[in-house]
């Protein structure tokens, strides 16, 4: 049996949530700015009503671990938490650099490997790389922080098939750079995180609620003013 799976991300603008029920996943999205803990919990309602479901009918509860955005992280982690408490069901924590992964080899069915990378501001990228094969996903480099100019040398190293994600978008020097696809408008979200959750949850690797945690990669969120100050100097050169 196949298990039912509540995810939701909240790590970018877009907010989303899905419901996994074996190989049927219906999805919402949502560009909501900064409201996703406004917006979270009357989209996972609605969701469930779609689906003439309760709560308590899933079998785990994922969400986007990380990394991304330290409160979106944050508010991901709390919702699922909270909600599998109350339903007294277990947390899978799925990395959103690997479903970035998934959904833009879903959409762009290259084989081989993916490099997977998003703007992490202050001039910086998060990024992992995966190898598919035959749908299946696996990690040949951990999620890890790179400066934007050093992206490029970066994926010349890793020789990947694909690269994705909005770094591509933010950094377009980058992209120039590359000769292999690109898919720069790819984007994970609470749908490629339910299947990779599923997978993981198939795997005995479902936490109980207070274990799980965000991926945060870098510990700084911000520059300091005196580091803004020396940046807008060096941009304006």
């Amino acid at each position: 049996m196949q298990p039912t799976l509540l995810a939701i991300d909240t790590a970018t603008e877009v907010c989303s949530v899905a419901l996994a029920r074996g190989e049927r996943i219906i999805e919402r999205a949502e560009p909501v700015g900064q409201k996703h803990s406004e917006r979270i919990l009357p989209m996972v309602d609605a969701l469930l009503r779609e689906a003439d479901m309760q709560l308590s009918d899933c079998d785990a509860i994922a969400f986007g671990a990380g990394p991304g955005a330290f409160t979106g992280l944050r508010i991901a982690c709390g919702v699922a938490q909270g909600l599998a408490f109350g339903a007294r069901k277990p947390v899978v924590a799925i990395g959103n650099l690997a479903a970035l992964a998934l959904a833009a080899y879903s959409a762009e069915r290259i084989a081989g490997r993916v490099l997977a990378t998003i703007d992490a501001r202050m001039q910086e990228a998060y990024w992992a790389v995966y190898s598919v094969d035959g749908g299946t996903l696996n990690e040949a480099a951990a999620p890890a922080l790179v400066a934007a100019a050093g992206l490029a040398e970066l994926c010349r190293r890793h020789a990947p098939d694909l690269v994705a994600g909005n770094a591509l978008r933010s950094f377009p020097e980058v992209m120039a750079e590359l000769d292999c696809t690109t898919a720069p408008d790819a984007r994970a979200s609470a749908a490629s995180i339910a299947v990779l959750a599923a997978i993981e949850f198939a795997r005995g690797r479902a936490v109980a609620p207070e274990l799980a945690a965000p991926i945060y990669v870098r510990d700084r969120v911000a520059l300091t003013v005196d580091e803004r100050r020396a940046a807008a100097a060096l941009a304006g050169r």
